[in-house]
């Protein structure tokens, strides 16, 4: 066996650079949903290496997720073994407790341990879905935006693309105007027809009774899946509404939650589970986000990210679908090479690509708004 075989095998590979940089994109037109408007998107991207491999992971958030990388994560990175990235989650959890393990420091957490299990994966020559306990072959998706400042003709465009790829089911935002959301609801049916399951996601713009009676009038045009009626922070308010909901519509919600102990507490007001891999805690922390669905018989959305996220979803064996949303889809493309297209309603890990299989482009320089940031090297 050669040494770096044997290295490998004994869990011996040492961090020996570690680079953060954050990117901005501005959004192809101003989006909102039910409760915010933005007009750009920012990306935080970790990057590690160890034994020539290079890890690449990334959390979306505002580039002070950069700076708490480079000051509180870095010194637990350096000389970190990168075939134990478990081990590696431990010590920077433990290091941020008094700097904040929630927020900025979750995304930051999470950015590090996505990079972290990607750079395993490569240094075993094995897709990351394939590095990780894996339950599925593809994850199946469904296509997301339909923003709540889309013009018709721009609902309309995006829903016939969504159609085009077949996916099988897709979701809009709702609750800006609500008054206006019926007429979205029928164009999608118009577009879509019957067979294409229909979503929508409020983003917690409602009080729990009026969340029940939007339900309502959601339920006319088959909507099947509602999230956020209500905010997730709610929990009564979302009990509320999933307890009187019209019959075969799931109330689901979990993407700002940012710790398995959040998400512990929110399972059990919803028939659906999200959580989201770059702001949750990782991949470390996701694959345990499975053990809270399978005790309390729960199906798992994973929210947004869908370049790295389709791996993880490969290994959360209650996983039901992965948001294909548009932002982040058409961000990451432009970011990266590697990235995935749906095919058959499922995003499926490339066998012949080590890792995630994501590398930057180099394009994206022009996209960088934060310095990389190169203190001195820890001792490794």
């Amino acid at each position: 066996m050669a040494l770096a075989a044997r290295q490998r095998a004994a869990g011996e590979a040492a961090i020996t650079e570690v680079r953060v940089r954050a990117f901005t994109v501005p959004t192809d037109e101003p989006e909102s949903d039910g409760t915010l408007e933005w007009e750009a998107t920012t990306i935080v991207v970790v990057e590690l290496e160890a034994e020539g491999e290079c890890g690449l992971g990334y959390a979306y958030g505002d580039r002070s997720v950069a700076a708490f990388v480079d000051s509180m994560l870095r010194p637990c990175l350096y000389g970190a073994d990168a075939m134990r990235p478990a081990a590696a989650w431990l010590s920077m959890r433990r290091a941020i407790r008094n700097a904040g393990q929630q927020g900025v420091g979750a995304m930051g957490l999470s950015a590090a341990d996505i990079a972290l299990w990607d750079l395993k994966a490569r240094l075993l020559g094995l897709p990351l879905a394939d590095a990780l306990p894996r339950f599925h072959q593809a994850a199946p998706v469904y296509g997301s935006g339909g923003f709540t400042s889309y013009t018709e003709a721009r609902l309309r465009e995006q829903l016939e693309g969504w159609g085009e790829a077949g996916l099988p089911r897709v979701k809009i935002k709702v609750g800006r105007e609500p008054e206006h959301d019926p007429q979205r609801l029928a164009l999608c049916r118009e577009v879509l027809g019957e067979e294409v399951e229909l979503m929508v996601d409020a983003n917690g713009a409602f009080a729990p009774t009026e969340a029940l009676a939007r339900a309502e009038e959601y339920a006319a045009f088959g909507v099947a899946y509602l999230e956020e009626p209500v905010s997730s922070r709610d929990r009564e308010g979302l009990r509320f509404v999933r307890e009187r909901a019209p019959r075969g519509m799931a109330i689901a919600a979990g993407e700002y939650e940012w710790d398995l102990a959040g998400l512990g507490e929110l399972a059990p007001n919803v028939d659906v589970l999200q959580a989201d891999v770059t702001r949750l805690g990782g991949i470390t922390a996701m694959l345990r986000a499975d053990g809270i669905c399978r005790a309390l018989q729960r199906p798992f959305s994973a929210h947004c990210a869908p370049a790295v996220s389709a791996h993880v979803c490969c290994a959360i064996e209650s996983l039901v679908h992965l948001e294909y949303f548009h932002d982040h889809v058409r961000l990451e493309r432009m970011l990266f090479d590697g990235t995935l297209d749906p095919k058959g309603g499922a995003l499926r890990p490339d066998p012949a690509r080590p890792g995630h299989g994501l590398s930057l482009r180099p394009e994206a320089e022009r996209w960088r708004t934060a310095s990389n940031f190169l203190p001195a090297r820890g001792e490794i």
